[in-house]
């Protein structure tokens, strides 16, 4: 996992009060790849909101949106959370590119099952890295690792919906792939 884009030092001149420099600078490197896969999410859902057609236009299109506007929250406070610890937030279309480990959304326009399948292995790959860095030394921030677990809760919960659209009509739901 790439944490950071290696041209833009994370070298933090202040961070927040009992925090030192060292590890500010740590969590403002893995919060910078959060930003830049939470901001790619949130384009890929408003992609999948545009192109999205047949007769389940109407809810998916709507969910999407919903989506979209929850991902854009943790977007936003991850940014400020950078800015906080001392680091300049990088969500520029360069840094997201720069900093993506993840293969780019494979469809266009397209029927709603395709695109939710396309979107159950993007919600896959964006949790599984936001479960890793919940364990990957942001213990040492509690304020950090709790902002990151409430923002792999809403994953989970979003993701959850874009499956239960996948599955059979005996109401079960499951094991992500």
């Amino acid at each position: 996992m790439t944490a950071f884009d290696e041209n833009v030092p994370a070298t933090v001149e202040f961070s927040v009060p009992g925090l030192v420099a060292a590890d500010a600078d740590e969590l403002v490197g893995v919060l910078r790849y959060r930003l830049a896969a939470l901001l790619d999410l949130s384009l890929t859902l408003k992609h999948v909101h545009w192109n999205v057609v047949g007769p389940h236009f109407i809810g998916i299109h709507t969910m999407l949106d919903e989506h979209a506007e929850q991902v854009r929250r943790a977007v936003d406070e991850t940014a400020e959370r950078i800015a906080a610890l001392g680091g300049a937030p990088r969500g520029t279309p360069g840094a997201i590119v720069a900093q993506r480990t993840w293969d780019d959304y494979p469809l266009d326009r397209a029927d709603a099952s395709s695109h939710l399948r396309a979107l159950d292995a993007v919600y896959v790959g964006v949790i599984e890295s936001q479960r890793e860095a919940i364990g990957g030394g942001t213990e040492r921030d509690p304020v950090t690792q709790d902002m990151l677990i409430g923002h792999c809760r809403v994953l989970e919960q979003l993701h959850w919906m874009v499956r239960a659209h996948l599955e059979g009509e005996d109401g079960e739901i499951g094991r992500a792939r």
